[in-house]
């Protein structure tokens, strides 16, 4: 049965996936505004930089809406997006509080971490359409990993 540190650790993996959508996304639309603005042939910083700090301060349903009215997502893209919404301010805003004392046992933790399973499945999915917006296509990328020190 699992402990309240591993929902503890898969809450902060699951945080960390909706992270990697936001920034993704966020860099999709950055990509667009600053093309739309010329600013990857003609260098202008402060344009970019004005771009960018309008972006960062948009939350996700923001970001997805000005996406979508850019009409840069797949016609799949706006369901996943909006379930990953869903799911990811669910998870921010009442994951604990939905599931209140089932925390306090080992069958309601893992309630807790089906559900949490669940939400990362969800923002996975949304991250890879996200990726694919870019031409990244995750499930066929290895990765070899180093195992011992690399000095840097």
């Amino acid at each position: 049965m699992p402990t309240l540190d591993e929902v503890y650790r898969k809450f902060g993996e699951v945080s960390e996936a909706a992270q990697l959508l936001e920034t993704e996304l966020g860099t999709i639309l950055f990509q667009i505004r600053a093309s739309e603005k010329g600013l990857f042939s003609d260098k202008r910083p402060e344009e970019a930089r004005q771009i960018l700090t309008r972006i960062e301060s948009s939350a996700l349903g923001q970001i997805l809406r000005q996406l979508s009215s850019a009409g840069k997502l797949s016609s799949r893209a706006p369901e996943l997006f909006a379930a990953a919404l869903a799911e990811r301010n669910r998870l921010t805003h009442s994951f604990y509080r939905q599931h209140n004392f089932q925390r306090n046992t080992d069958d309601g933790r893992a309630v807790m971490i089906a559900d949490l399973d669940s939400i990362h499945s969800t923002l996975l999915d949304a991250y890879k359409a996200a990726l694919a917006v870019s031409g990244i296509d995750l499930d066929s990328i290895v990765i070899d990993l180093p195992t011992k020190h690399v000095p840097i």
